[in-house]
Formats: structure tokens, C-alpha cells, sequence
């Protein structure tokens, strides 16, 4: 099938989806007369984009609350500043983890200066952006099997390669931020996240302040693992306190 009519596809399952409240992959191969993969395929491209939310055998609408509208630019000067503000905990030859996202994935633009880092990622695309710095770090890639919805390898290959070397830091994001639990996901694939952080001295977690207190269902990270939360000054004086609280290190970026 033709690009265009992808395309002309995935704008009906959003119009259908706002219609109705929900839809399921039986129903949406049915109408478009194609197979379910083709549909699973397109609802995780949608829910890659924020347009939905997946669910078992189909997808839900974003609730309105987890919808953050940014223009002109907002998040990308906010990521900018969260990576700064991270970069700035990492010395020459230390040997961290990247996380896949791209609030993590920022972290490279501040990474050319640094000598002798020895980097390990699961991400395809921080992979091939590490390898354009000058001096380039060591790179280490996970392997494992390949997710679509995260764009990253997952999976017991992964998690092994992991426990096989020590890290300094792993640089990672999240969905949101309990307050009570940890960091939070849409996505159900949550062990190798902890493997990243059961093998890293330090966990550092990078995350816009508006996603501080959302509820999303799937616990990523508990706070016993956390130690360095990098956010930006809209993070209210009550949310620094209960962090604090928790024994977290607090860095607020700069946004200017």
C-alpha cells in the first residue's frame, strides 16, 4: 500500500478513535480490509507521535490531563537545559548509560567535550549520533530484540549484556513522576530499565517538570533506585519538599 494511503489510513483510525471513544484492531482490519498487523503497526506509529494510547487488542484516546501542548519550540529549549544540567554531572572517562527517549537523547549535543567516556546505549539513534562526536566516545550497544513502541532493543540479551559491565551513571527519562512510587510509563516494558539501574552507581532521572505528579499506571523505576532527579524551575516549592524527603538530589536547570 502506498505511502498516501497510509497516511489517509492512520487519519481515519484518529477520526474513528474520537468518534467512538475506543477501537480495536479486529474492528480497524475489518474496515480497511488489511491484515492486523498492518493495524498494529499503524496504532504504534500513532502512539509514537501522542496521538493515542494503545491498549490490549486496540487504543484509547490521550487522556486530556497527560496532553502537553508546547509551540514554538518549548520542549527542545527545556530538554537543552535539562541536558546541560546533566552533562555537568559527567566527568572525562566515566561509563554511563543513554537511555532511549529523546529527553536522553539531548544529552548528546553536550557530550563533545568530554574525553575518554565509554558510552552504553539500547538505542539505535543515540548509537549513530555518538558516533559523529569528536572525540568519540566507546560505544556499547545493548542488543537484545527490537521494540517499535520505544525504538530501543529490550529482552533477556539485553538485560544480560548489561550485568556484564558497571556503569557510573545511567541517564534516563520517564512519562511522568509519582510522587509516592518513581518514575512512570506508558510502556509495559520496564525490566531492562532496572537492570540499566541496578548496574549504574548513579541514576540519574531527566524530566520536565510538567510531568511531575501525572498518574500513569506502570511503575518504571521506584525511588530506592533514584538518586538525581534533573528538572526545570516550574517544579513547584511542595514537590521539592516531598523529593528532598525521599533523599533525592534535587538539580533545577536553568532556563535561560
Amino acid at each position: 500500500m502506498s505511502k498516501r494511503n497510509t497516511q489517509q489510513r492512520r487519519h481515519t483510525i484518529i477520526t474513528l478513535l474520537n468518534e467512538q471513544g475506543e477501537v480495536t484492531v479486529d474492528e480497524l482490519a475489518q474496515r480497511f480490509e488489511t491484515s492486523e498487523v498492518t493495524i498494529r503497526k499503524d496504532l504504534t506509529a500513532l502512539e509514537k507521535n501522542g496521538l493515542l494510547l494503545r491498549r490490549y487488542g486496540g487504543a484509547v484516546p490521550v487522556p486530556n490531563e497527560m496532553v502537553a501542548e508546547r509551540i514554538d519550540e518549548p520542549v527542545s529549549q527545556l530538554k537543552q537545559a535539562l541536558a546541560k544540567a546533566a552533562a555537568e554531572r559527567i566527568r572525562d572517562h566515566n561509563r554511563i548509560i543513554i537511555d532511549s527517549g529523546s529527553t536522553t537523547a539531548a544529552l548528546l549535543g553536550e557530550l563533545g567535550q568530554k574525553h575518554g567516556l565509554v558510552v552504553m546505549t539500547n538505542s539505535l539513534a543515540v548509537a549513530n549520533a555518538l558516533r559523529e562526536l569528536e572525540p568519540e566516545p566507546t560505544l556499547l550497544m545493548t542488543g537484545g530484540t527490537w521494540d517499535a513502541s520505544s525504538e530501543s532493543f529490550q529482552g533477556q540479551v539485553a538485560e544480560q549484556v548489561l550485568r556484564s559491565y558497571d556503569f557510573d551513571q545511567l541517564f534516563i527519562g520517564a512519562d511522568s513522576i509519582d510522587l509516592e512510587r518513581g518514575t512512570t510509563t506508558f510502556n509495559e516494558l520496564t525490566a531492562l530499565s532496572r537492570v540499566m539501574a541496578d548496574v549504574a552507581r548513579e541514576v540519574v532521572v531527566m524530566v520536565e517538570s510538567d510531568k511531575i505528579g501525572r498518574k500513569i499506571p506502570n511503575l518504571e523505576l521506584p525511588w530506592q533506585a533514584i538518586h538525581t532527579l534533573v528538572t526545570d524551575s516550574g517544579i513547584t516549592a511542595e514537590q521539592q519538599q516531598q523529593l528532598e524527603q525521599k533523599g533525592i538530589n534535587l538539580v533545577i536547570a536553568s532556563n535561560s
